[in-house]
């Protein structure tokens, strides 16, 4: 069984260990040692990463008793080993690990809720709840759980006797056996947990909810906590500030002044779908009644637009044909005809223009690559 530095000092980073066994696998080297600092995958916290000696250790995994190294080269069995923990990486995992107790502890205690998933992602933490919160909800349990924090209290370890533990109050999201380790924040949380955690909560650093939405029957809440909190507000001031100088306005007026701005934009959608209208309007107009053809080339038009002056073409000329685009990027094209088979004639012209597309008579799509004088003398001969 691999001795476990982890659980009698979660602050260990470098240690000696003798290699009971190295075998080949796939990946790399399965390295077991006799004892090990290295936390390995389990309970929603990722695996330590490091070194042993020159060896880099790619993951941790449990394997009954035993802690199994995944190591980039072997070792010797019998051999002693120096391992370095990649500590940035743990100490970002203690601290997200013991800031979502003290979240999920005081939803708990709050509403009832159970915790019900719990994973550190390379993005955020995600914590899955049994029942719904509303945004006041989520922002209450949040300042609460910033107090904790600020309280710098000592979060406590402790394995009680199966007598102990029948009385205690305590959070679990599986069935035990054999001996439980019980994490205790005062006030906010008493939880079943073999992760690794900080000292005291004051070295969590803030915790911000950044998101939630609806999981199963309850609700999943994105976190941000510790130094993970303070780059994501880093990134965002940043951001906001970009905004702020974009448009003029003090930081704390962004808000407002992009409403104003999506306001005019809407504006002016409007006044470009009205002067949109008018234009197809006159070129329907202007077009007589009962025309051979009508073809029509405009730069600017959209595909419903595309359709929708084809459409009304056709009801004035035997054959009409709307062409949108430029002779640099091309056509999208509409034809109509309730007098021609169109389906035929669209495979015709995509052969000699370079065209894709097609349809069903009345009325063909798709695009041509070639130059306007040329698509008029194909419709117009």
């Amino acid at each position: 069984m691999t001795e476990r530095l982890y659980y009698k000092d979660a602050y260990c980073r470098e240690f000696d260990a003798q290699v009971r066994e190295c075998r080949e696998e796939k990946q790399g080297f399965a390295v077991i040692l006799d004892r090990t600092a290295f936390y390995p995958e389990g309970g929603g916290q990722p695996a330590d990463q490091g070194s042993l000696g020159e060896a880099r250790v790619l993951d941790v995994q449990e394997e009954g008793q035993e802690v199994v190294h995944l190591c980039d080269r072997p070792f010797p069995a019998g051999s002693t080993v120096h391992g370095s923990l990649d500590w940035e990486r743990r100490e970002r995992f203690m601290q997200q690990h013991s800031g979502e107790h003290i979240f999920s502890g005081i939803v708990h205690r709050c509403f009832g809720y159970d915790n019900i998933g719990f994973h550190m992602g390379k993005d955020c933490v995600t914590v899955d709840f049994s029942g719904m919160l509303t945004e006041a909800d989520i922002a209450r349990v949040e300042r609460l759980a910033n107090r904790a924090v600020l309280d710098d209290l000592e979060i406590l370890t402790s394995y009680p006797s199966a007598e102990e533990l029948d009385t205690l109050d305590y959070r679990s999201k599986k069935e035990l056996e054999g001996q439980v380790r019980i994490i205790t924040v005062p006030g906010s949380d008493v939880c079943a947990c073999c992760g690794t955690h900080v000292k005291r909560t004051g070295e969590i650093g803030p915790i911000k909810a950044v998101s939630s939405e609806h999981y199963k029957s309850g609700i999943r809440i994105s976190l941000q906590i510790g130094w993970k909190a303070l780059e994501d507000y880093e990134e965002k001031h940043k951001i906001t500030k970009e905004i702020s100088a974009l448009l003029s306005v003090p930081p704390q007026e962004t808000a407002e002044a992009v409403r104003k701005l999506l306001q005019q934009l809407q504006e002016q959608k409007a006044a470009n779908v009205a002067m949109k209208q008018k234009q197809l309007d006159r070129i329907v107009q202007e077009t007589p009644e009962g025309k051979e053809r009508a073809v029509c080339f405009e730069e600017d038009l959209n595909p419903v637009e595309v359709r929708m002056l084809a459409d009304r073409l056709s009801k004035k000329a035997r054959f009409a044909a709307v062409f949108s685009g430029n002779e640099e990027e091309g056509y999208k094209y509409v034809i109509c005809s309730a007098e021609t088979d169109v389906a035929a004639f669209g495979k015709r012209f995509n052969e000699a223009l370079n065209g894709r597309g097609g349809g069903r008579n009345p009325m063909i799509q798709g695009s041509v690559a070639a130059k306007r004088a040329q698509i008029e003398e194909f419709l117009l001969t």
